[in-house]
């Protein structure tokens, strides 16, 4: 919008992303990097689904910076896409959970039964498309298109959007389509 031109723009920006990296972002034993949750004044080891959009943000903000900082941004994406790609990966139906952790040995992985649930969340699919796009790595377009492919599996007249991702247990919403009510 402002043809990055807005500086007071920029500046806040890299001062938001300097300080995630400072505070939440860190490495997971395996070398997965993630962003923790920030609670009653301790990082949680727990990076949450809708948390995936980062990536891509870390890609927009990597386009109009200066040579240092654009590389570092690009990366940052990168790293974060893969984590949420593994914590995709690394369920039996190949869909994230809603939540995954970090310690005990586990790795991306949803621990707690509230957490394994897939609601059709765009941001792990959003990041891809950035990453894809500012790269143009083949990798993006391929991990995109396995998500596609699971998440679109029809139950007629509905598509079903709510399922244990880790023990494959199917919960079916049936709600009225309009077109068969």
């Amino acid at each position: 919008m402002s043809d990055k031109t807005d500086t007071e723009a920029r500046k806040t920006y890299d001062d938001a992303i300097e300080a995630i990296e400072r505070h939440l972002i860190r490495k997971s034993n395996g070398g997965l990097t993630f962003i923790g949750e920030w609670k009653n004044g301790h990082l949680e080891r727990k990076m949450g689904h809708l948390t995936c959009f980062a990536g891509g943000m870390f890609a927009l903000g990597a386009d109009g910076s200066p040579d240092d900082k654009a590389g570092h941004y690009l990366q940052l994406g990168a790293e974060i896409a893969h984590t949420c790609h593994e914590s995709y990966d690394r369920t039996v139906l190949k869909l994230g959970p809603e939540a995954f952790k970090f310690d005990s040995g586990l790795e991306a992985v949803a621990v707690r039964q509230n957490e394994k649930y897939y609601i059709l969340r765009p941001e792990v699919i959003e990041t891809y498309w950035y990453m894809w796009r500012f790269t143009h790595d083949p990798k993006y377009r391929q991990w995109g298109w396995e998500a596609a492919q699971v998440s679109h599996w029809k139950i007629t007249p509905n598509y079903y959007y709510y399922y244990d991702v880790a023990l494959m247990l199917l919960l079916i919403i049936h709600a009225q389509s309009p077109i068969t009510s």
